[in-house]
């Protein structure tokens, strides 16, 4: 299934008061709970997506690039990490580095990622909806909403 980006961040934005509402009463619910519940969700929805149609985190948001992921990336493009960190990178206003440019420089014009195997780990992770302790990252979250359908569809799901 395609993606329906248009207005997205409009219903977003329509859903954050009470999204903001669902995530207080998550919070004190034993975390346990919601990992089971949010799990399921994101299994449910990825089903009927396909990122590759998509790619709105690819094209919009800037990914931390840690040290590891330097020297991944570096080793599989050939190049020095200097050379990677001086061509791809520049450090942000929390001091850690992230790409230069959006989309990401290594976004295909078909939304593959021509450094899948060795892509960075925020990037491995996101959207994050599949991880344990999901009542830790409910802020992150509630931004997401705003990038990608699928976590905008789990959290409206969760309010049912």
């Amino acid at each position: 299934m395609k993606p329906e980006l248009s207005g997205l961040i409009k219903r977003a934005e329509k859903a954050e008061p009470s999204t903001k509402e669902l995530f207080k009463k998550w919070k004190k619910k034993p975390p346990e709970k919601l990992d089971i519940k949010v799990q399921k969700l994101h299994e449910e929805v990825f089903e009927k997506y396909d990122c590759l149609t998509c790619a709105n985190c690819c094209r919009t948001l800037g990914p931390r690039i840690t040290g590891r992921d330097i020297e991944k990336l570096s080793k599989f493009l050939k190049i020095r990490p200097s050379d990677f960190v001086s061509k791809y990178l520049k450090i942000d206003e929390d001091n850690d580095y992230v790409f230069q440019s959006m989309p990401c420089p290594f976004l295909g014009e078909d939304n593959n990622c021509i450094v899948y195997s060795e892509r960075p780990k925020a990037c491995s992770e996101y959207p994050h909806t599949d991880r344990r302790k999901f009542n830790q990252i409910l802020d992150l979250t509630l931004k997401n909403t705003f990038t990608c359908p699928a976590v905008y569809e789990i959290v409206e799901r969760l309010k049912k």
